[in-house]
């Protein structure tokens, strides 16, 4: 059997090739995954945009000038050479776009097991763990492309919500009259981490987005207000605010930076308009500072132990699925693509940032089975 891989090249995202290689045989010690399907959004265009900056081309490498996107999703065990890790069970964790993976589980638990391979050795453990979906607590089979889509950025959105309380909004909130703004307001990201901010007293939750997205984020109902990105001038530029930035789009940073004179702190998370991105040189105020989640889960370890962690995030995963999955008004509706020409088309799509904000895109490269 062949792998079928989609890869990008690095300095021109637009453009994707799918390649077939032979299977190899598998080292003591090795895994290979059948990759059932993942998750597509633009968190995984994130990781492209920063894929040299943050090393995510590190994880699958590829050959000179190209890159495979990682991205968050399910597998099950093919073939295993590796003890304690037998064929056919299921593990949610970081694949490449590919039809199958071989993978080096060390450290061994009955939750999973963490990637050995030399090459991931540097590269961070949240991104190294992988889940048997069998004793994992987040994981129901009902919610699984739920899971796919919204896992990874629900964490990362509750760490934001977290780090800027834990910092007292760097002293936004301090007269109850101060703002966060966040960019790319209809992006996955960006509305996990309103509905977190929402739930806090004394801060305005400000969603920034494009006209067309208007209506649906403001029928999302965790911002308390939402503007298009020419609306600025509706927020007084007195306003004690914060901004987090999930577009990565210069033009809109350096628009804020100028306008707000009492802008508090300035975080950089997601780059969603690819097109636009843009260096945060000589901007007034405060310097746009990168978040990055890895190190404000290693803090909440240390403060609280990884289980009381795992129980905060847990509880917030549940409630937030929960009005996700509203079946009166859902947030999200899943959308399947199936074979190497859908997972082609689902790329450029979500690569343009132009499909509908309500949709959720679910990739599968392995073989359609015959009806």
């Amino acid at each position: 059997m062949s792998t079928l891989d989609f890869l990008v090249r690095k300095d021109h995202l637009a453009t994707g090739e799918l390649r077939e290689t032979a299977e190899s045989p598998l080292a003591e010690g090795q895994v290979r995954l059948g990759v059932d399907k993942f998750a597509l959004t633009a968190n995984n265009i994130t990781y492209a945009a920063f894929g040299d900056a943050m090393n995510y081309w590190g994880f699958y490498p590829a050959a000179d000038g190209w890159g495979r996107i990682p991205v968050w999703g399910f597998g099950t065990v093919l073939d295993s050479r590796c003890p304690g890790v037998a064929a056919g069970e299921c593990f949610y964790g970081y694949y490449p776009m590919s039809s199958q993976v071989v993978l080096q589980p060390v450290r061994l638990s009955p939750a999973g097991f963490f990637e050995g391979a030399a090459h991931r050795a540097a590269l961070h453990a949240v991104y190294n763990s992988y889940s048997r979906c069998a004793a994992d607590p987040f994981h129901t089979p009902q919610t699984e492309d739920i899971e796919a889509l919204l896992r990874p950025l629900f964490i990362t959105s509750w760490l934001i919500d977290d780090f800027l309380a834990d910092n007292d909004f760097f002293g936004a909130g301090e007269d109850g009259k101060g703002a966060v703004l966040l960019s790319s307001a209809s992006s996955k990201t960006a509305y996990g981490t309103a509905f977190q901010l929402a739930q806090r007293e004394g801060i305005e939750v400000v969603g920034l987005t494009s006209t067309a997205n208007l209506e649906f984020c403001n029928s999302l109902g965790c911002y308390h207000r939402v503007l298009a990105y020419d609306q600025l001038d509706r927020i007084a530029a007195d306003a004690a605010c914060v901004y987090v930035d999930f577009s990565g789009n210069a033009a809109l940073r350096k628009n804020i930076h100028t306008r707000f004179g009492n802008l508090k702190y300035s975080c950089s998370v997601g780059g969603t308009h690819v097109e636009q991105l843009g260096g945060a040189r000589d901007l007034p105020g405060p310097r746009a500072t990168l978040f990055f989640a890895p190190a404000q889960i290693k803090k909440r370890n240390a403060d609280w132990g990884a289980d009381g962690l795992g129980q905060r995030l847990l509880q917030a995963w549940k409630t937030f699925v929960g009005r996700v999955c509203d079946p009166a008004a859902p947030w999200l509706v899943v959308e399947r693509h199936l074979g190497p020409d859908a997972v082609a088309a689902a790329y450029a799509e979500v690569l343009g940032g132009h499909g509908d904000p309500r949709v959720g895109h679910i990739l599968s490269l392995l073989p359609i089975p015959p009806t």
